[in-house]
């Protein structure tokens, strides 16, 4: 099963949601067109984290290739390191201390620190949608929502992955401030570190499948929503004052400020403000105009939404792929090595 961030956003691209910015109601947006935002961020930090080189050190006991020289002079050791490590499909880093110096892992952590960051942002988006009403989950027969509470159905696969999310975070952190750190030419201090690069690839693949159940049990009330946002009509004070100030009206903020901040404000006071500026003394707007103001609703006040071909592609290869069985792929991948285990 596709996840909404695998459907075409065009599915969801006429369904107008109402925006919060600071938690109060805002100019609305369009529910297909705030789940692509995460999509092109996903795509973003993919891309960066593709970029990442897989580097190694062939270098000797300090760097130098001491014993190398002295044992066999005439060699070229650097062209036969280099060709070495390249046929493995690594970058030789070509100057090091006794160890590889771990800055490209740990732009490697922190780059799968930001795709975290950005699905945390997401399970809490959609924790919120639910909370709201805007989506309900499916259901599971014989399934427990609640010990306590048999009616409720609790967000719970967002909550397990933005945990799992944070956990692993909290490690690759660790990893990318601590290991380029190495006390002179070498210090042990990599050794016992290293051995918990695994864990936080397991808290994300955790919070992976965690959350792709999640999306999955999604089912959008496009009823609640568009009650939701038709419910605030405050949020067309924006573009009454935008169109007054482009008809030259002055003081076209004031008027609109007047009317709506802190009012309750309905249908009917926004279609009696344009009453009152259509039989003004002092300002006067074409017969258009009025009508152009009268057309405004928070459902059809939703701006420009158009995602793109190329992300739309690159989301139907990246994410439609991530199922149950994808998964298990996935995580046969991570246990041979950690190259590529995000291409799914």
């Amino acid at each position: 099963t596709a996840t909404p961030l695998a459907c075409s956003p065009r599915q969801w691209a006429e369904i107008p949601l109402l925006a919060r910015t600071h938690g109060q109601p805002a100019s609305p947006t369009r529910m297909g067109k705030e789940l692509m935002v995460f999509a092109h961020r996903l795509k973003a930090q993919m891309e960066l984290l593709d970029a990442v080189p897989h580097c190694a050190k062939f270098g000797g006991a300090t760097g130098n290739m001491n014993a190398h020289r002295v044992a066999y002079g005439d060699r070229d050791w650097i062209s036969f390191a280099n060709a070495l490590v390249e046929g493995m499909g690594l970058q030789r880093y070509q100057v090091t201390t006794q160890i590889e110096h771990y800055d490209n892992m740990a732009a490697l952590f922190d780059a799968c620190r930001r795709v975290n960051v950005i699905l945390i942002d997401l399970c809490r988006d959609i924790w919120t949608y639910i909370s709201q009403g805007l989506f309900k989950q499916k259901t599971k027969a014989g399934e427990i929502g609640s010990s306590a509470m048999p009616h409720k159905v609790n967000p719970i696969d967002f909550e397990n992955a933005e945990g799992n999310f944070g956990l692993a975070n909290a490690i690759f952190g660790h990893l990318s401030e601590k290991l380029p750190i190495s006390r002179l030419q070498r210090d042990l201090t990599d050794s016992t570190v290293t051995r918990n690069i695994g864990i936080p690839f397991g808290h994300t693949m955790v919070s992976f499948d965690a959350l792709l159940k999640g999306l999955n049990k999604l089912k959008i009330d496009e009823v609640s929503i568009r009650a939701d946002v038709n419910s605030h009509w405050e949020v067309t004070a924006e573009a009454i004052q935008t169109i007054l100030r482009r008809e030259a009206v002055d003081g076209a903020y004031e008027l609109l400020k007047e009317e709506t901040r802190g009012e309750v404000v309905t249908e009917q006071s926004i279609a009696s403000f344009v009453n009152k500026l259509e039989g003004h003394a002092t300002i006067k707007l074409s017969a258009g105009v009025i009508a152009e103001l009268r057309a405004i609703t928070p459902s059809n006040y939703t701006g420009f939404f158009e995602p793109g071909p190329e992300v739309e592609a690159w989301v139907s290869s990246k994410m439609s792929k991530k199922t149950a069985g994808g998964m298990e792929k996935a995580v046969a991948e991570c246990r041979k090595g950690l190259v590529g285990c995000f291409d799914y």
